[in-house]
């Protein structure tokens, strides 16, 4: 009698299907010694592919991918070098509570732990940064693991898993069967939001006289936010959004006062600060908006609801905290509303928009200030463009002049700050949501540190417009040298300056704006541009800035504009740092 015949999969084999079966439809992967095996089953795969030009490329663009959509990114790299070339990706998804999985080639098991070449321990390197790791030392729990990782990234507070697979294992053969159950004893992020929670936030609600709702970047993870206009509209009550939530609530809305905290809104800070009920709904109390936290809403009692039990109490002790899924929490709220009218409340609120008027400069006719161009990329665009800023000043003049209008349209590297974030992320980001405009706006220094990806942008057909906000500077550095440091240099000039003393960049040449002795700029990102394939122009004068971003807009493929702003703007307003919203500085 003939008996029958298993099929054996490669780990390497199982993992790519378990991804396809997962829903994976695109996965950020760079290749090497111990991930060719990976990559030979990707070779074989209907999920597409993004070879990125730098691991890290990847690693933010996987990220970019997971904020647009809302879906778990996906990276693959190498063993060593390529694993802690990861690092500022992981990092960046784990303080913004991205849902990410990072799968990494390891060197055979038996050699673990012997410094061969290209061994890191990833699990030990990135530990402080995910949410969970994974060593995989059989490939029979490989479906178990990658069905755990996925879940884990993307249920709960949401954060970056990391897979470490060795190259034995990667070769090892197994019988494949998805239908593995997931034993995940140990991991039960759903808390329930109880009747008695509702009534408890509405008392509160009910004597409040002055309340505010802080809404945070858990808003957009729950995809909350529309129950949180509902719950705004019908409790008629303001809302003051962090960086992360940007988007949560269209900021034209009667009831949004923008973002708060270090450059946000001075009458969204006043509110939460003078508010006697502050509604944290999916924040995390971080340093950018509290400032001290001794000093922040001093006046008022807080409810906080957040789906991390951690973050309850963790930098400012709360009247209310409730653990619980934020949309769960809203939908409860908006069954009965109690709405009041806070006449004094809205009077308060509205001496503050006039004697603060938000998005105030100073005009410069003969400058392309960079607020006006993120207010004619506003205009031209309708306010619809999903914006991927680096970081630095163009990110926060980004936040500040763009009318943002739905969630995940403004992605941004909050917790990490993370310069070389904003092309690699738009990229991400535009193969996540191939329909929409996606625009990159970065500074020179921001956008030199992954520049490489431009030959991704140009080889993978990505249609990423990028603006870059060229000041010669490291621009926010430079900015707290000027308020803080006696406007001392210390290497924050990125042009050719060889200094008024002539041993380099502590300080300017007489009349020099930074950029290179001979008077230009420094590097030539259109030249830059062009030998990747790609379309450039250079804006130089004001009058040139809506014709040359009409141009980049109709353009069939990525396009980059290079516009010479000065060294010399501010982000304005400013709360010192340490300092609360008393001490904001406004020119």
């Amino acid at each position: 009698m003939e008996t029958q015949k298993t099929t054996l999969l490669k780990g390497s084999e199982i993992t790519v299907k378990c991804l396809e079966l997962l829903g994976v439809d695109v996965v950020f992967a760079y290749p090497g010694g111990q991930a060719i095996e990976l990559h030979q089953a990707l070779s074989k795969s209907k999920m597409r592919v993004v070879l990125p030009r730098h691991e890290q490329g990847g690693a933010f663009a996987a990220g970019g991918y997971a904020r647009a959509s809302g879906k778990v990114g996906v990276c693959m790299a190498t063993s060593g070098p390529g694993a802690t070339n990861l690092v500022s990706g992981i990092a960046d998804a784990y303080m913004d509570s991205i849902p990410t999985v990072f799968i990494t080639g390891q060197v055979p098991s038996h050699m673990i732990g012997k410094n061969v070449f290209q061994e890191t321990d990833i699990i030990g390197v990135t530990r402080p940064i995910v949410k969970h790791s994974f060593l995989v030392l059989d490939a029979n729990d490989i479906v178990q693991i990658i069905k755990s990782a996925f879940h884990i990234a993307g249920s709960g507070r949401p954060g970056p898993v990391v897979v470490d697979i060795p190259k034995n294992i990667q070769q090892q053969r197994v019988e494949f069967n998805f239908d593995v159950p997931v034993n995940l004893d140990y991991y039960n992020p759903q808390s329930a939001f109880t009747s008695s929670d509702a009534e408890k936030v509405k008392s509160l609600i009910a004597t409040s006289k002055r309340p505010c709702i802080y809404a945070g970047g858990g808003i957009i993870s729950a995809g909350a936010s529309a129950e949180l206009l509902k719950f705004a509209e019908s409790y008629n009550i303001p809302v003051v959004t962090t960086l992360m939530g940007i988007g949560a609530i269209p900021e034209k809305h009667p009831l949004s006062l923008r973002w708060l905290g270090m450059h946000g809104s001075v009458f969204g800070n006043y509110a939460a600060n003078e508010c006697d009920l502050l509604l944290a709904f999916g924040a995390r109390f971080d340093d950018r908006v509290t400032g001290n936290p001794q000093t922040f809403a001093t006046r008022a009692k807080i409810v906080h609801i957040d789906i991390d039990d951690s973050e309850i109490n963790k930098s400012k002790p709360v009247t209310l905290g409730v653990v619980a899924d934020i949309k769960e929490a809203l939908c409860a709220l908006n069954q009965k509303p109690l709405r009041q009218e806070y006449a004094d409340w809205f009077s308060k609120i509205e001496q503050w928009k006039k004697k603060y008027p938000y998005n105030s400069y100073k005009v410069k006719p003969d400058r392309v200030q960079p607020q006006f161009v993120i207010q004619e990329l506003s205009r031209l665009t309708d306010g619809k463009a999903v914006i991927v800023p680096g970081v630095g000043q163009h990110q926060m003049w980004a936040a500040q002049y763009y009318n943002y209008n739905f969630p995940r349209q403004l992605l941004t590297s909050g917790g990490l700050g993370a310069m070389g974030f904003g092309l690699p992320a738009a990229m991400g980001a535009k193969v996540a949501c191939p329909e929409k405009t996606v625009i990159n706006i970065d500074g020179d220094g921001s956008f030199q540190m992954n520049i490489q990806e431009l030959g991704t942008l140009f080889v993978e057909e990505i249609n990423v417009k990028m603006i870059i906000l060229n000041n010669q500077h490291l621009g926010m550095v430079a900015q707290w040298e000027d308020r803080f440091y006696n406007c001392n240099r210390g290497n924050t000039v990125l042009g050719r300056c060889k200094g008024a003393n002539g041993k380099g960049s502590n300080t300017n040449c007489e009349k020099c704006s930074g950029t290179s002795c001979t008077g230009q700029a420094y590097p030539d990102f259109v030249t830059i541009a062009s030998g990747y394939g790609i379309p450039g122009r250079r804006v130089e004068r004001r009058e040139e800035l809506a014709t040359a971003i009409e141009e980049m807009l109709a353009c069939d493929g990525p396009f980059l504009l290079d516009v010479y702003t000065g060294y010399d703007e501010h982000v304005l307003p400013m709360i010192p740092p340490g300092g609360d919203y008393t001490a904001i500085i406004m020119e």
